[in-house]
């Protein structure tokens, strides 16, 4: 690469990255574009119509007039989307649904992706560009992403009259991911979608074998997805062929979510299986990319300049950013799909603007978390 290609690049990360730095600097200031952004939006969907929202002109306006709403209220007006009534929560066309996988109730969730939604998702690769830039170690984009994601495409759905295709959201992410930015997955997510979309032990025995295969020669640096997929993947491929990652690759960055406690928790087996490589959590779900780790402090700061962030608490409802330390709530997200969503994910505020997702919407969530501190001496500290 020349000195002028090697500038360009860096500049091109930068202005990449800079929308997410300036709203964390002020996300009162953020918070009220991405309101009035999204409010825009909703004006033109019938839910949107009948909640005032052209007329709204302050964040208290909102709350009067939008309720927070759960999934399960939200499912029979989804259901009608995917009917054909796309214009009930949609102002544009869907190109495709995003499914959970299932974790957090019996059935998947199913949620619509728009041009403008899936544009937002590329906001994955924050965390990992982040860090090359923050750390100059531009030759870490040189080498390969090792792509131990979900498959992003499951099979198709019917919605109106048009078949549309729905996936995992992690793998949604990193095909985006891969399109948009310099970061160069192996294999594709396209090969992965090629074996099907089954959770069951032999797909994935056979996902993980497709990337050890294509990765087995390449210089891997970066590993990106789930946190238990990637700690199943290092043991696969000591059951199967005798290695651990660390043997064979030098990573040195693994940006990874959908677990509570990747930096704590889950730290000890990532080191164990991929070596002293860094760790960088981040915070998305089915809905929306939200936040991701920004530095060696061990939790996730909010994409301020993309969603809308409140939420519950003892004391009523307020900002994110307005949360004070320790304290706890429940997560509300406006997303351009989706108004004051209430995702279920319980958030400790450890310093603003660095938070914690610490597990599901649960009685019990408090004491587990409060136990994994103890169990790996980490006591809340970042």
């Amino acid at each position: 690469m020349t000195e002028n290609r090697h500038e360009e690049s860096i500049a091109t990360l930068k202005t990449f990255l800079q929308p997410w730095h300036d709203a964390v600097e002020a996300p009162g200031d953020a918070q009220r574009k991405v309101l009035h952004a999204l409010l825009e939006g909703y004006a033109r969907t019938d839910y949107g119509k009948s909640h005032g929202a052209a007329h709204i002109e302050t964040i208290a306006d909102y709350r009067r007039s939008f309720p927070v709403t759960t999934y399960e209220e939200y499912k029979p007006l989804i259901q009608r989307v995917m009917a054909g009534e796309t214009g009930l929560l949609l102002n544009e066309e869907p190109i495709g649904w995003a499914i959970t996988r299932g974790t957090t109730g019996d059935d998947s969730k199913f949620i619509p992706m728009t041009p403008t939604d899936l544009q937002m998702r590329i906001s994955a690769g924050r965390a990992m560009l982040n860090y090359v830039v923050g750390n100059r170690c531009y030759e870490v984009l040189e080498g390969a992403n090792l792509n131990l994601n979900f498959p992003s495409v499951v099979g198709t759905v019917k919605v109106g009259d048009k078949d549309l295709e729905y996936g995992y959201s992690s793998g949604i992410y990193l095909k985006h991911v891969s399109a948009f930015t310099p970061i160069r997955s192996v294999p594709t997510q396209e090969e992965i979608d090629a074996l099907g979309g089954s959770k069951s032990v032999r797909a994935w025995e056979a996902r993980f074998e497709l990337a050890y295969q294509k990765c087995k020669d390449e210089n891997v640096t970066m590993v990106g997805g789930v946190s238990p997929t990637a700690i199943m993947f290092g043991r696969y491929l000591h059951r199967a062929h005798r290695i651990y990652p660390r043997d064979i690759w030098k990573v040195r960055i693994m940006t990874l979510g959908s677990v509570p406690g990747i930096n704590t928790r889950e730290e000890p087996a990532l080191r164990a299986l991929y070596g002293q490589a860094d760790i960088r959590e981040i915070y998305g779900a089915t809905e929306g990319m939200f936040g991701q780790q920004r530095d060696n402090r061990k939790a996730w700061v909010p994409n301020y300049d993309q969603f809308f962030f409140e939420v519950q608490t003892r004391r009523g409802i307020k900002m994110l950013h307005e949360m004070k330390p320790r304290e706890l709530g429940s997560l509300v997200v406006s997303t351009p799909v989706l108004a004051r969503y209430k995702i279920g994910d319980l958030i400790l505020s450890i310093r603003p603007p660095y938070f914690r997702c610490i597990g599901r919407e649960r009685w019990w969530t408090p004491l587990d978390y409060a136990w994994g501190e103890f169990m790996t001496f980490n006591l809340g500290r970042l």
